[in-house]
């Protein structure tokens, strides 16, 4: 990991956050991105005060031109940039017959929009530096598909076809691709459900048996660690007792 640069969207909790820690501590330069500005700057001065290194971009994944910030802010400071880490999303819970159409667009343009986006901006530097990897948490939720989650499900699989295609596009060994797919992780992601019973029934379930962070960081570091001739598609990680 010594040596690469990498920008992490959603960095500032959760994931985020540990895969930062994480990847700085084995080395690497991150570059960080996520809405709350004060958040970043209290993981930035975390990391640097152990001895990493690591700027911020205030970044809504939803916005393209500040996910193209991010990635030139990267470029700029480095010189380059290896590993692209989309790991922003946020969950809107419920049946389908709420028709919470405000909720299904937040989804859309943060899980599925944001992803693209995130694409958009790293793809040609990768394609200019003959090197680049797209890291990008999914979930299990679009593996095995329950009531109340049909369209948080809907945006990771779209995600998951988006990369697949990335794959198959990309097999002259210059993009890899990696999906992630955690199961239940005690994360800040309840915070974006609205309906107060599913809120708390997913807080509930992150607090009994979900995994810490830490752990899908290290499946994110396993990916990028392999050799260039080494493509980690897809790893699931999730707690051994969720059905």
């Amino acid at each position: 990991m010594t040596g690469k640069i990498v920008a992490i969207t959603g960095a500032s909790s959760g994931i985020g956050a540990a895969t930062a820690r994480l990847l700085a501590q084995r080395g690497a330069s991150v570059a960080l991105g996520a809405r709350r500005e004060d958040r970043l700057g209290q993981l930035a001065g975390e990391i640097r005060d152990a001895g990493g290194t690591a700027i911020t971009v205030p970044t809504d994944v939803t916005h393209r031109a500040d996910v193209e910030r991010l990635v030139s802010a990267a470029v700029d400071e480095f010189g380059r940039l290896d590993v692209f880490v989309g790991n922003a999303g946020v969950a809107r819970i419920g049946p389908t017959a709420d028709l919470d159409v405000n909720g299904w667009d937040a989804m859309i343009d943060v899980n599925l929009r944001g992803v693209l986006h995130g694409i958009a901006a790293a793809l040609p530097v990768f394609r200019r530096q003959g090197h680049g990897d797209f890291v990008t948490v999914v979930s299990t939720a679009g593996l095995k598909i329950v009531p109340e989650m049909g369209v948080y499900a809907a945006t990771k699989n779209a995600v998951r076809t988006l990369l697949e295609a990335l794959r198959q596009e990309s097999t002259d060994g210059v993009i890899r691709t990696t999906s992630i797919s955690p199961g239940y992780v005690n994360t800040e992601l309840d915070s974006s459900i609205e309906d107060p019973e599913a809120r708390a029934q997913a807080r509930a379930a992150m607090e009994s048996f979900g995994l810490p962070a830490d752990a899908v960081a290290r499946a994110i570091a396993f990916a990028i660690e392999q050799p260039r001739d080494v493509e980690i598609g897809d790893i699931t990680i999730r707690p051994t007792v969720q059905g």
